[in-house]
């Protein structure tokens, strides 16, 4: 132990003090890049919130809420883990345009694990709606267990309870083992309030978190891959049949959610572990610094490209999107003109006629079918 004027400095604390130093000058952000990153989250914040919250509105606030289905439950909680994500992203903006130890403080121990909790959930909710539009194609004809109402729900809530654990536990342990900062860090980095403790759970969270991303992977791969095998046999055996189409349509949907999951989230778990083996070397470090901001914000750019999810797998969701449907209202529900169509898990449920439908029936004699 050497002495510095008559204060003891123990080889651990010269270690984590390097340990500062060496996230300070590696992860420093240039205040152009700041400010690059500040209007793009701005923009990505503005645009998910307006989306997302009109398909809240849609799922929750409209008459075919009762129509639920399956894949309903997890389009509704897909919706709002992007929902969450665009209300994380004002602590986000304010934790690159402050530089103050409180606004860090407060970014990672809540900011930070809010937002990826919400990203895991979009990652996990979409491997959800891929498996059950799977199972539909493999069991056309019946119901598995696993698309029942009941079993989305439970399913639905495990994942949240088992995300906020996760979260739970990891800002509990940063709020009681996090090193105190004497001075303000130029660094947007959370590791320079990292306790050793704090370090190990990260490693297992991140860990989890990896897991979980190649797990939901494989399986999109997968279920695209069984799809598209399904559809080639369909297609030799009779090309024009309806059920030939409807493999196709099957497979053009996964294609969607396949392509939206790779393009959002494949970058940043490819440039994720890189950035943490080569962080010590400043050269590498602050290059994989930069390129793991910028894979995270392709990542906030899912909140903007799932409304094309719920678009294309969700029939009771496109015809809320019909302007004159929603004019039309009013007066169709005073005439009581009903009609029948498919929801999204294929069933039937009751919908209202356009006005123009709503006349024509209205012109017909009394019992006339």
């Amino acid at each position: 132990m050497r002495d510095l004027g008559g204060i003891g400095v123990t080889p651990s604390f010269n270690f984590f003090s390097e340990s500062i130093n060496v996230t300070t000058l590696c992860d420093q952000v240039d205040p152009s890049a700041r400010l690059f990153f500040m209007l793009v989250y701005g923009l990505l914040f503005l645009v998910g919130l307006l989306l997302n919250g009109f398909t809240l509105k849609v799922y929750f606030c409209r008459a075919q809420q009762q129509a639920s289905s399956s894949v309903t439950i997890y389009l509704k909680n897909l919706a709002a883990a992007d929902f969450l994500i665009s209300l994380c992203l004002p602590v986000r903006i304010s934790h690159f345009a402050s530089s103050s130890i409180t606004m860090l403080r407060v970014y990672c121990n809540f900011g930070a694990s809010a937002f990826y909790l919400n990203m895991y959930a979009s990652i996990l909710f979409m491997g959800y709606i891929a498996a059950n539009r799977y199972l539909k194609i493999v069991h056309p004809l019946g119901t598995h267990i696993l698309q029942t109402v009941r079993a989305a729900y439970i399913i639905s809530t495990l994942t949240w309870v088992f995300l906020l654990a996760m979260m739970t536990t990891y800002a509990t342990m940063s709020l009681i083992t996090q090193e105190s900062l004497q001075s303000i860090p130029n660094t947007v980095s959370c590791e320079v309030l990292h306790s050793e403790q704090l370090r190990l759970l990260y490693k297992v969270i991140h860990t989890c978190s990896a897991a979980i991303f190649i797990l939901v992977l494989v399986s999109l791969v997968f279920f695209y891959h069984s799809t598209s095998r399904r559809l080639s046999r369909a297609q030799q055996r009779q090309p024009a049949s309806s059920g030939s189409k409807k493999l196709a349509k099957s497979r053009r949907n996964m294609l969607v959610l396949v392509s939206v999951f790779c393009v959002c989230f494949v970058p940043y778990h490819l440039i994720r572990l890189p950035y943490a083996f080569l962080r010590g070397r400043c050269l590498w470090g602050q290059a994989f610094f930069y390129l793991k901001e910028l894979s995270i914000m392709v990542s906030v750019l899912n909140v903007c490209l799932d409304p094309l999810i719920y678009f294309i797998f969700c029939k009771a969701f496109r015809a809320q999107l019909s302007l004159r449907r929603v004019f039309s209202t009013v007066h169709d529900t005073t005439h009581g003109a009903n009609t029948e169509r498919k929801s999204c898990d294929g069933r039937m449920s009751t919908i209202i006629f356009n006005r123009k439908t709503s006349l024509t029936t209205m012109t017909k004699p009394i019992g006339v079918l």
